[in-house]
């Protein structure tokens, strides 16, 4: 499956759009992960817990994006947008969202 998120595919030529798809993630961080970001917010550095999370999420969405314009008949998604959320108490959770255009390509 081809993604992308231009508009076009250069140097083919898009026969059928198939509609809108999109993938959600929603992740939570234990409590061990939340403690020892705290902490690396005070002293500085990357949390590398939280961003092996964030990948998680992404993928995850990104693989039900896919599927749903496998679904459809696709071969491609174009303009794929990625939007990231906390949700849940106190932000305590992460939220992926990807969308796009199905699309069949030649």
């Amino acid at each position: 499956m081809l993604t992308t998120t231009t508009n076009t595919i250069e140097g083919r030529t898009i026969r059928a759009y198939k509609g809108l798809v999109m993938g959600e993630a929603i992740l939570g961080a234990n409590i061990f992960r939340d403690l020892f970001a705290g902490i690396r917010d005070i002293v500085g550095g990357r949390s590398g817990a939280y961003e092996k999370e964030l990948a998680k999420a992404r993928r995850i969405a990104l693989d039900e994006m896919c599927a749903d314009a496998e679904a459809l008949g696709a071969n491609a998604v174009i303009g794929i947008d990625l939007d990231y959320e906390t949700v849940g108490a106190n932000g305590s959770m992460l939220m992926v969202t990807a969308t796009g255009t199905a699309v069949v390509y030649e």
